[in-house]
């Protein structure tokens, strides 16, 4: 017979018994690193609450274990400002800047006894997390300080920050999210079997993996998180210490080696054995950050203009090797970047063998006068991907050679195209191996060709069974090609062609979005769109005609008439038109009234009724204008909830302001 479902009491009671069980296995587990029963034990308890608030899903509470992870992709940050704002420390390199330090702070403080609080500085990204009525609430990058991204849905999939802490005030903590090294080694292996460029360092994939949109990939990063600052309804503990205490006491993660150090010379004593020990760590520390422990001496010393007198970060010294450098590769990126590459002489550096290193870019090898031939010394400052410093000229032998950035890409064979402004050159094609996988989903993206379901894993596995070889290879998909894919039955791949086929009808301004030429965004799609009104007629543009064209300066001006000059990008239009889509602009018809035509607007903070893209749409709907920063030309300034910098510079230029209310009214009957 089969198994009766329980009623909803017993239901009830069994989720909150597994809910119980899971956080206390998470924290014994990613916390105290101390766990009590098996992955597989573990899994089988999450697999069960999974199931039973599938048969009751009223019973499902955003604090749930199985909602740390979003369904959606959102669309974008909104800029959150610190009630306090987030400053940076600075540093110091040798135990004599250290005890200067020490010095300024007791002549600060005279006659006081100064004790520290020692911290390993983890390299990650700084983060606030706020709690709210003892439930998770949201999370904030630094940002500059004053503001920062909201990324609560992504720092959610957290394993060791709690979803429930026992105190109902509103309590916000501070710390480092960060990629333990285990992680980061799997996201490059992962990258470089895909052929992808691979992340330098762990902080730099540390804050890529935050900024994910999909916060379902988030959680398959394997980020973590040290806190070391609490304040409980805006109040901090007497000390430091005890601030570290208080964090513990809630559940939440602290680093395990911190302590107090009561003297300058066991301090320098700290530093100088975690100088030794680094490497026994699974995270980059690149330092240790000293905290006046006292609260009281802490506000009594105040800032400086850009970080606190009272701490300092007391920088590990960075480990160098000397070898040969025998040639320079380049490395394509995603985007068309090409990255200058060293191939070294082996050799051993903090245990580990290098024989690359990155030399970032051509201005960079110039500027530092780097050789094919040279003796070079390189750094690798923690579990990291190594970077030239630079050469050893007294030990030239005169055989050395210049390096020349090629001007065809290594890939395929095309120009590259370096803007005046910038230091990096591109491969021009958008069809090149080593940057087609992006093409096609900025391509296929809702504000280009918006063709809804040909995402990231379709697009792998497009590119895997070479289905695809340039974008529009999209359009000649069959349903036998699809129905043939993972995942992908017949009505999806319906659904898909469908979507293809709708595509072709999307609009010039759509279609020269979508090329991804370099500097032009959806805005200045639109104004090209609008002006040349056919692709043909734009592609044969000048770049004399195109600097008199509204918005477009000379570096756009030369990048967009640089783009249709090569001959790959020809034939890949060409090829867009045999496919049958409308390279020619709509004709001008608007249906109904333009009460908005000749205002510009400009969004800011997070509004409850729309997205900002469907704010925009509106906007455009009604004849209006919208655009990226405040001007004296701005008609208005849309503003929600927790709005960036630009409010204060609408302020200052007596641009008027729209509250979100204001604002529906204004759509509803637009004034004169």
């Amino acid at each position: 017979m089969p198994s009766k479902s329980p009623s909803r009491s017993r239901a009830e009671a069994q989720i909150r018994k597994l809910r119980d069980e899971i956080k206390y296995h998470e924290k014994k587990y990613y916390v105290d690193n101390d766990p009590q029963i098996s992955d597989v034990e573990f899994d089988r308890l999450v697999k069960e609450l999974r199931e039973l608030e599938a048969r009751f899903p009223n019973l499902i509470t955003p604090d749930s274990p199985t909602q740390r992870v979003g369904e959606k992709p959102v669309e974008g940050f909104p800029t959150v400002r610190h009630r306090i704002p987030m400053t940076s420390i600075d540093n110091v390199y040798s135990v004599e800047e250290f005890k200067e330090f020490d010095v300024r702070t007791r002549k600060l403080l005279p006659g006081q006894e100064v004790e520290y609080v020692a911290e390993l500085k983890i390299d990650g990204l700084s983060m606030s997390i706020i709690y709210r009525d003892g439930r998770y609430a949201q999370a904030v990058t630094r940002g500059d300080g004053v503001q920062g991204d909201d990324v609560t849905a992504n720092v959610k999939t957290i394993r060791s920050l709690p979803l429930v802490i026992p105190e109902k005030g509103e309590v916000e903590v501070r710390g480092e999210v960060y990629l333990p090294f285990e992680s980061f080694h799997k996201i490059n292996r992962e990258k470089e079997a895909e052929g992808e460029p691979l992340f330098a360092n762990p902080r730099n994939a540390a804050s890529g993996s935050i900024r994910l949109l999909d916060s379902r990939e988030v959680a398959r990063r394997g980020l973590d998180v040290f806190l070391y600052y609490i304040f409980i309804d805006g109040a901090e503990r007497p000390s430091q210490w005890e601030n570290l205490q208080e964090i513990k006491k809630l559940g939440l993660k602290t680093n395990p080696n911190s302590r107090v150090c009561r003297t300058v010379d066991e301090a320098v004593r700290y530093w100088e054995t975690w100088t030794e020990k680094r490497d026994s760590l699974n995270y980059d520390a690149d330092g240790v950050v000293f905290k006046v422990d006292s609260t009281e001496q802490r506000l009594a010393l105040g800032f400086t203009a850009k970080a606190p007198r009272w701490a300092i970060s007391f920088k590990f010294p960075a480990r160098q090797a000397t070898t040969r450098l025998n040639k320079i590769e380049i490395q394509v990126g995603r985007t068309g970047a090409l990255t200058p590459v060293a191939v070294l002489e082996p050799v051993k550096l903090s245990g580990i063998t290098i024989s690359r290193a990155t030399l970032h870019n051509e201005d960079e090898i110039k500027r530092k006068d780097i050789r094919v031939g040279d003796y070079v010394l390189i750094e690798r400052s923690g579990d990291v991907i190594p970077y030239v410093v630079g050469p050893m000229k007294e030990r030239r032998t005169g055989h050395e050679k210049k390096f020349v950035m090629p001007l065809k890409c290594p890939v395929c064979g095309s120009d590259t195209f370096r803007a005046a402004d910038e230091v990096v050159a591109r491969c021009t094609n958008p069809s090149c191996p080593a940057r087609l996988r992006e093409s096609i989903l900025h391509f296929a993206g809702r504000r280009a060709m918006n063709i809804q379901g040909l995402g990231e894993a379709l697009v792998d596995q497009l590119l895997a069974k070479k289905l695809v070889r340039s974008v529009p290879d999209i359009y000649a998909l069959k349903l036998e090609d699809l129905v043939a894919l993972e995942r992908m039955g017949e009505k999806s791949a319906r659904n898909l062609l469908s979507e293809i086929e709708k595509s072709k009808t999307n609009g010039l301004d759509r279609l020269i979005f979508a090329l991804g030429v370099r500097h032009v965004g959806e805005r200045l799609a639109q104004t090209l769109a609008s002006h040349f009104r056919d692709l043909d007629r734009l592609a044969g543009t000048s770049v004399e005609e195109l600097s008199g064209v509204e918005d477009v300066g000379p570096i756009v001006a030369e990048s967009v008439a640089f783009f249709f000059k090569q001959p790959e990008n020809r034939t890949l239009i060409g090829r867009l038109k045999e496919a049958g889509l409308v390279v020619t602009a709509k004709k001008e018809e608007r249906k109904g009234e333009q009460p908005l035509a000749g205002k510009t607007f400009v969004i800011t903070g997070t509004l409850e009724r729309f997205s900002r893209d469907a704010a925009r749409d509106e906007i455009e709907r009604l004849g209006g204008t919208v655009t990226d920063s405040v001007s004296s030309k701005t008609s208005y300034l849309v503003v929600g909830a927790s709005p960036g910098s630009k409010l204060e510079k609408a302020r200052k230029l007596g641009v008027p302001t729209l509250d979100e209310k204001e604002f529906v009214g204004l759509l509803a009957k637009p004034a004169d």
